[in-house]
């Protein structure tokens, strides 16, 4: 995937999203804390959660790839829920040897629907980025239509 390996992906996504943690949270303290509007909330609310997103899709990308148990799939999603535990959850896995190396490519006797899937999204990266873009965009556009998680008060 254009140069990138499981673990600088999950790195960059673990970062990317700690810092749209602080975008969100920055804008809080514009509005609740200096009384400067609800503008830096819906800026930095939207930004992360297009980014957070993104981010349950790495994940399970990676975890897909690195062939993780549920619970280490399901705790790396709970991170993204964590003001900035994307990235001590990256450390503790990549400690722990889960991202070490390239994307697999060629099934095996192991490999099932998810992994067939995985291919997919490994031999052809540009039409996968593509349709990922485009998924957690009309989720993000759903859930804007919803409104926001919190009521207005």
């Amino acid at each position: 995937m254009w140069g990138m390996t499981p673990r600088s992906l999950f790195r960059a996504a673990a970062v990317a999203e700690l810092v749209t943690w602080t975008l969100l949270i920055a804008g809080m303290v514009l509005k609740y804390g200096l009384d400067a509007g609800d503008r830096g909330v819906r800026i930095g609310g939207s930004i992360h959660g297009f980014v957070f997103l993104a981010y349950l899709v790495v994940t399970t990308v990676v975890a897909v790839n690195q062939r993780w148990s549920v619970g280490a799939l399901v705790l790396g999603w709970a991170s993204a829920v964590v003001p900035y535990a994307t990235v001590p959850f990256e450390v503790a896995v990549a400690r722990r040897g889960m991202l070490e190396g390239p994307w697999r490519r060629t099934a095996d006797e192991r490999s099932g629907v998810w992994d067939r899937l995985l291919f997919f999204v490994v031999r052809r990266p540009g039409v996968s980025v593509a349709i990922g873009v485009v998924a957690v965009a009309l989720v993000f556009s759903a859930l804007l239509v919803v409104g926001p998680p919190v009521p207005k008060g």
